[in-house]
């Protein structure tokens, strides 16, 4: 929703990361070369000689926001696919690395759907989680109106680098988890495809297109996460449970069944898991 402050949470993270921060503005006349970087033509003005030189684009960071990226054409949005991926642009066949860690996180405004562009489901796939932000309870509501209305200003602490964020990625990989807890996270994604036998009936009529390899990959990385940030070295079924949605929600074809019933992502996500359970 707007008004969430979702630009300033991100900038914020940023500042507190000690990481460079870019922001960019989707729009549908953004092309692709706006956000990659483009060539121009310099002239020597000495010698008259003409060189092509390259300008980096706003990709070329370490926390990038992508703001309504629904609103420009696949063809720009695309433009993300191969930074995100494999943390490199390709210019003139000449691979560019972009600044470690990278980051991307978009928005997309639910509210107006004229003039937006879907993402195509490879570039929804690219992105490690889906946060739903809703309206901020009665409470903070008020200490929001108290906070930002007065002249106090806030001094963001850096907590951490780049460099330990590096090494935090690391430790995060480096937390074993048990083959029980693997073949669950793959029965979770497998069963939001409609072939599978253990997908139970309703999900089947209601999902069009489930879950790839990459949301296992997601789940059990994201778990891993949060088994660290609770201090265990170990994860659990009940970490993958809690991470299934936001992995799961955006990796989700809904079918015309689903749509004709009201039924949301999340629906099918909190169906999925009350019939896949632990072994």
């Amino acid at each position: 929703m707007p008004g969430l402050a979702k630009t300033l949470l991100v900038r914020t993270l940023a500042e507190a990361l000690a990481l460079e921060f870019r922001r960019v503005q989707f729009t549908p006349d953004l092309m692709p070369g706006d956000i990659t970087g483009t060539e121009v033509i310099e002239e020597d003005r000495t010698t008259g000689r003409r060189a092509t030189r390259f300008l980096r684009g706003p990709v070329f960071t370490q926390v990038l926001l992508a703001d309504e990226i629904n609103r420009t054409p696949p063809k720009t949005q695309a433009a993300l696919l191969e930074a995100m991926e494999e943390g490199k642009v390709t210019v003139a066949g000449d691979d560019m690395e972009l600044p470690r860690p990278f980051f991307v996180l978009a928005t997309q405004n639910p509210i107006e759907q004229e003039g937006t562009y879907p993402l195509p489901e490879a570039q929804l796939d690219r992105f490690m989680l889906h946060i739903r932000l809703g309206y901020p309870s009665e409470a903070d509501e008020v200490k929001i109106l108290r906070t930002t209305t007065g002249v106090d200003e806030v001094e963001i602490r850096r907590v951490l680098d780049a460099e330990r964020i590096l090494t935090l990625r690391q430790w995060v990989r480096d937390v074993p988890v048990a083959e029980d807890v693997l073949q669950y996270a793959a029965r979770l994604v497998r069963a939001t495809r409609p072939g599978e036998p253990q997908t139970p009936a309703d999900v089947a009529r209601w999902i069009r297109w489930g879950a790839g390899p990459r949301a296992g990959q997601a789940m059990i990385l994201t778990a891993k996460s949060r088994a660290l940030l609770a201090g265990r070295f170990h994860v659990t079924p009940d970490d993958i449970r809690r991470v299934a949605a936001p992995v799961l929600r955006h990796r989700i074809l809904l079918s015309f069944h689903a749509e004709a019933e009201g039924v949301t992502t999340s629906v099918v996500v909190e169906r999925l898991l009350q019939a896949v359970l632990p072994r």
